[in-house]
């Protein structure tokens, strides 16, 4: 598959001060979705600043972030962004059997028995918010009486960017770095 705009080239080196922050932040080399922001600099600067403090700021539990990035990517289809924060949940924590049961979430039958009570309303609040943009009173209630304002907003927040990259990255046709028709 290839992108909708070619990527810029994984050796880019101006502006300086941008490509050498979106390497630092991603360890040393570009991904794909770097390469397509990087066609427009102040969009790239931007996105690597808030993605970067969604990343690496939040008090959220690493394992609810991460539940919450690979259930939106599993209900917009985007397989790049799964593939990139599954093995994330992992290392947060999370099982193979809560990942191969993200792959279900949004079906009337989904198995969420490896989640516990709070991941499972991180779950219906990530369907609700990706997919009716609503969300029930009774859910908001339970999750603020077990995470606080501050968990909340930031949950919330983290299903908000990461619907806000879903679309991003399936409009451009961003593909999974091993997919060589992306390099």
């Amino acid at each position: 598959m290839q992108p909708m705009i070619p990527y810029v080239p994984a050796d880019l080196q101006e502006p300086a001060e941008l490509v050498n922050a979106i390497r630092a932040r991603r360890g040393g080399e570009f991904i794909n979705l770097d390469r397509m922001l990087l066609h427009s600099i102040p969009y790239a600067r931007g996105w690597n600043i808030f993605m970067g403090a969604v990343r690496r700021d939040l008090s959220l539990p690493a394992t609810l972030r991460e539940i919450a990035m690979c259930g939106v990517a599993v209900l917009n289809g985007a397989e790049y962004e799964f593939i990139h924060h599954a093995p994330e949940l992992l290392a947060a924590g999370g099982t193979e059997a809560q990942v191969k049961q993200l792959r279900t979430i949004g079906h009337a039958d989904a198995d969420l028995s490896a989640f516990s009570a709070l991941e499972r309303d991180a779950i219906a609040l990530t369907c609700h918010m990706t997919r009716d943009i609503k969300v029930p009173a009774e859910l908001m209630q339970r999750l603020h009486q077990a995470l606080g304002a501050t968990l909340l907003v930031e949950l919330v927040g983290v299903i908000a960017a990461y619907n806000m990259v879903s679309r991003f990255l399936i409009a451009l046709g961003v593909t999974p770095e091993s997919d060589d028709a992306g390099r």
